[in-house]
């Protein structure tokens, strides 16, 4: 409601458990959250009446000092003046950016929606017939993350040794070696506008590592390090490259996560209310209007980057959620948990469409392929599934591929006569790339 929504409630935990034992409520209930707390604050102090108030003198008679600073909030007038933080000139600007942008690139998507129609799954079919086509060696140590870059023609691969390498996807050979940071490596993304024609000497970025460090660095393809994005209090997560190609997100074991300008080197946005335990993933839609983080609080949170507004939470998960991916398609968003199951949601419905439990430890990657029809999900249970859409997000599995080791990360692209390809890195410190065999 509007009163409730005018109500200042503080978002330290701490101080919230002090203004709920203030008012001699439990000051907490069962399976309740830092935000659910906060929100049954909220609503407590929309229904303030003379005995509560009262109730709340006698806590601050009796001498509880912590209670005696919620009481002078709430029994005297509200303190005047803005209690939020204002936003930067760089974080409006980049709301500003991203709300035409958003608007382009989802006229974009209808138009091509339209013209593909409703396909058939039959061009999908070398899916059961996916094999392990290559494999080698790719650190001294596990794999934990790669992605295939635009265009496909690299892979880029980062390892718990501090290194990162671009591979030739169709030959399997090093084209680069980055000894990127001294700790472990947590992710490596690609930046949207790379192409294989791109000057490696330049200095515009390419891709970019997140690493145990606390930071996240930029490089061109040639290795050369371009800025060092500094802020974050914990080990970082996954990362996720703005559609716009202008900002590079990053989820960190800090409970934050934030957006940086490749520009400047500058963090726009510190989102610190959102998650009650770390933040383990982070994507946007392909529009760029809409960002969700991950995190091991079980929740996935939908923010809408036009507004900074958190315009939905997806529930279901019994554990954290250790991956997400948004479809093509704008509106489905796949997540992947410890509870080892795979959930499928409509942003539109605001409800689940598919619960897939098909692995038999955590799910450490999720992945929808580029016309959004099939997903991958990759697990600690040595496979890795492909799930096909046959009707309205009620995904089927397709096919499991045996890996012989825990699978750290995946992804997926579409080439050709070969159909659906996907690398896998593993435990095992092995890249290997999986597809049909050549028809030819």
């Amino acid at each position: 409601t509007r009163v409730s929504k005018s109500i200042i409630v503080p978002t330290r935990d701490a101080e919230v458990r002090v203004f709920l034992r203030g008012l001699r409520e439990p000051v907490t209930l069962f399976g309740e959250g830092n935000l659910e707390r906060r929100d049954r604050l909220r609503e407590l102090l929309t229904k303030l009446d003379q005995d509560a108030i009262e109730r709340l003198q006698q806590v601050i008679a009796d001498g509880d000092a912590g209670a005696q600073v919620a009481g002078s909030l709430i029994v005297n007038e509200r303190p005047e003046g803005t209690f939020f933080t204002e936003g930067s000139d760089g974080l409006r600007q980049f709301r500003h950016k991203v709300a035409i942008f958003s608007i382009q690139r989802a006229k974009e998507r209808l138009r091509t929606e339209k013209e593909m129609g409703d396909e058939s799954m039959d061009g999908y079919d070398n899916i059961r017939n996916l094999t392990n086509q290559a494999s080698e060696l790719a650190d001294t140590r596990p794999a934990v993350s790669c992605a295939f870059s635009p265009g496909d023609e690299y892979i880029a691969v980062a390892s718990w040794s501090g290194n990162a390498k671009i591979w030739n996807a169709k030959t399997l050979q090093v084209k680069t070696t980055i000894e990127a940071h001294e700790e472990r490596l947590t992710s490596v993304v690609w930046h949207p506008g790379f192409t294989s024609t791109s000057n490696d000497a330049s200095t515009t970025v390419h891709l970019a590592t997140g690493s145990a460090d606390y930071t996240a660095k930029l490089w061109n393809a040639n290795g050369t390090l371009l800025r060092t994005l500094e802020g974050h209090s914990d080990r970082l997560a996954r990362m996720a490259m703005h559609p716009m190609g202008e900002h590079l997100a990053t989820a960190s074991f800090d409970m934050t996560w934030r957006l940086w300008d490749l520009e400047s080197g500058v963090c726009v946005l510190d989102q610190e209310d959102g998650h009650s335990k770390p933040v383990y993933g982070i994507c946007f839609n392909g529009d760029g209007s809409l960002a969700v983080s991950a995190g091991l609080d079980g929740y996935a949170r939908v923010w809408d980057l036009r507004t900074g507004r958190s315009v939905s939470v997806l529930k279901g998960h019994a554990r954290g959620i250790t991956a997400v991916d948004f479809n093509p398609n704008g509106y489905m968003i796949a997540t992947g948990s410890l509870d080892n199951t795979v959930r499928v949601y409509d942003l539109r419905r605001l409800e689940t469409l598919s619960v897939l439990p098909g692995h038999n430890s955590l799910v450490s990657q999720v992945r929808f392929d580029p016309s959004g029809r099939t997903l991958v999900t990759a697990s600690y249970d040595n496979t890795v599934k492909c799930w096909c859409d046959h009707q309205g997000g009620k995904f089927q599995l397709t096919n499991t591929l045996q890996t012989g080791s825990r699978v750290m990360a995946a992804d997926v692209r579409t080439s050709g006569s070969q159909g659906l390809v996907i690398a896998t890195t593993e435990w095992a410190k092995t890249l290997k790339i999986w597809e049909a065999d050549d028809p030819m």
